[in-house]
This record gives C-alpha cells, structure tokens and sequence, in this order.
C-alpha cells in the first residue's frame, strides 16, 4: 500500500478526483483515434498493419486500465465535493469501456482475415466519421471538469457544458441511425457472404455502436454533476 502513495496518479487524486479522469481519458481518446487507420488497413488487406495496430491499441487500453485501477484503490471513501464518488467510478467506468470497445474490434481484425463486403464500406466509413466525432466531444467534455469545479459547477463554464451534452447526445442519436442502415445494408448482402463472417461483421457494427452509447453515459454522468 505505501509504492499505491507514491504514485503520481495518486497525488493528483489527493489535489483533484477529476485530474486522473483526465489523463485515463486521454489514453483512451490516443487508442480511439487507432480505430481509423486499423479500419484503413484491413480495407487494403493488410493484415501485418492490422496486428501492429491491434498491438498498439493493446497496450493503450492496458494503460487505461493501470490508470482506472490505481484510481479506484487510491480514492477517498469521501470528497469536498457535490460529486458523489459512485458518480466518479462510474464516469471512468463508462471511459474505459470505450478502449475495451476498440480493443474487441482489433482482436476480431487481427484474430481473422476479415473481408470487407462492398456494399457496406461506405456506411462503416459514416459510423467510423461519427465516432470520431462524438469521441472528440466526450474528450473535450472531460477536459472541461477542472474549469467546472473553479466555479463550482455553475455560471457560463456550466453552460457550455451543458451545450457540449446536447452535442454529445444529437451525435448518438445520429450514429444510431447510421447502425441501424449499416445493419440493414448487411442483412440484404449476408446471404452473398460467408455466415461466419457475417456473425463476426454484426460484432464488429455492434461495438463500434456501442463506443456513442458509452460518450452518451458519460454525458448523463457530467448532467448529474450539474443538477447537484
């Protein structure tokens, strides 16, 4: 428990909960933008590129995780804060589970040789755009929760805050709709490809879907930091 006090991490817990939040998300933001060149390379099948991004984007998200660990054994049970500490380790919960996300759809690309079906290249290239875009406003979402705590959560910080959750949540919306063609575009070509494919190309839409789901949580949990 005493190499735990000397960490870096922790004496940014002890002078601000949301300075690790930070640095975790940054790490996991530096894996996300992996997420276009890994979709690029298994485009021009190239698997070595593939495993070298997957490879990378591995280390990334085990970074992420050394982060959210030392995090959650070095927080104090209470905080000189309106923030709950159940909020917090869920915030950075919901941040995590978008390396986790990357991660899974790496292991799928590198595991097999993935064929891309033709007739769905240009809606992925539509899901990846917006995922880029709403991962973007998570990150600057996150960035902003120093300035909020300097004025106690109110005033005009907490009104661009406030505007950067509509954002986030307009975005998820769209990126559901998105989905929702690509997985249809999908369905009317399976019979063409083979199943197993087919079942891994289903996973692969569903993740990238989910990673917008876990931007929108973390835009409810920064809501309640701004009801409370």
């Amino acid at each position: 428990m005493v190499a735990m006090s000397t960490n870096p991490l922790a004496g940014l817990l002890r002078k601000s909960p949301f300075k690790p939040i930070q640095e975790h998300m940054r790490v996991v933001f530096s894996c996300v933008m992996l997420l276009p060149d890994l979709f690029d390379a298994l485009y021009r099948k190239d698997q070595k590129e593939v495993a070298e991004l997957a490879e990378q984007i591995g280390s990334l998200e085990t970074e992420a995780d050394r982060i959210k660990s030392t995090y959650r054994h070095n927080m104090p049970k209470s905080l000189l804060l309106s923030v709950d500490r159940e909020d917090l380790l869920s915030l950075i919960h919901e941040q995590d589970a978008f390396a986790d996300g990357v991660e899974t759809i790496s292991q799928i690309m590198s595991n097999r040789d993935m064929i891309v079906p033709e007739a769905i290249k240009e809606g992925l290239d539509e899901l990846l755009e917006g995922t880029m875009e709403i991962s973007t406003q998570a990150r600057n979402m996150i960035e902003e929760l120093d300035e909020l705590v300097h004025v106690g959560f109110s005033g005009r910080e907490h009104d661009v805050v406030t505007k950067m959750i509509a954002g986030v949540r307009k975005s998820e919306h769209n990126i559901d709709q998105v989905l929702k063609k690509v997985n249809r575009t999908l369905f009317t070509v399976e019979k063409e490809l083979d199943p197993v494919s087919v079942m891994f190309w289903y996973r692969i839409i569903e993740e990238v879907g989910a990673l917008s789901d876990h931007a929108e949580n973390m835009a409810d949990r920064l809501l309640l930091f701004l009801s409370k």
